[in-house]
């Protein structure tokens, strides 16, 4: 299985990627955050030769603004993976099955040549969600043993710890196979 990490402007852009074939970077969250650390640790993550990730804190309402935003502020490449996190907010809210669904399909409306994942909690999995739509794959979070998610369905990443920082394993069997995927 491959390694990886994800980050947000609570990590230090000079982290280690040593063993690291991919690095998700916190690039926005609802309408107005951008991650101030955004541009150096996704530096950082392609100086290492790592598959970047970028992912947007969604908030519940003005789905296409949102989508409209982080994909103003996320860096456009080929190859880069565009994730939404799904999960309650500082608020006790989250956004709605329905918002969740469009903003991924807004995201593959405005980048089509670029992969967009769902990354949620097991329990959000298991309880709210109610569609099953991943985009073009599920990043999972269950803190159990690597690449062992509980959940009944096809993963693609899986955060299986946040101590000290959050780590991921993908479903690939090596870095090439990884960066195929990426890039459709």
């Amino acid at each position: 299985m491959l390694r990886g990490i994800d980050v947000s402007a609570y990590q230090s852009s000079s982290f280690s990627t040593d063993g690291l074939s991919f690095v998700f970077v916190k690039a926005t969250e609802g309408r107005s955050y951008v991650n101030p650390k955004l541009n150096s640790q996704v530096k950082r993550a392609r100086d290492a030769g790592c598959v970047v990730g970028l992912y947007h804190f969604l908030w519940p309402g003005n789905i296409t603004a949102q989508a409209e935003y982080f994909l103003a502020k996320a860096p456009e490449r080929a190859g880069d993976i565009l994730a939404v996190d799904w999960e309650t907010t500082g608020e006790g809210t989250h956004a709605s099955n329905a918002e969740k669904d469009r903003f991924l399909r807004k995201l593959k409306e405005l980048r089509p040549d670029n992969r967009v994942v769902l990354y949620c909690n097991r329990n959000f999995w298991l309880n709210v969600d109610s569609t099953s739509y991943a985009g073009d794959g599920l990043w999972i979070a269950d803190y159990v043993s690597a690449g062992r998610p509980r959940i009944q369905a096809d993963w693609t990443f899986h955060q299986y710890t946040d101590d000290p920082l959050d780590r991921d394993v993908a479903a690939f069997a090596d870095a090439a196979d990884l960066r195929e995927w990426a890039n459709p």
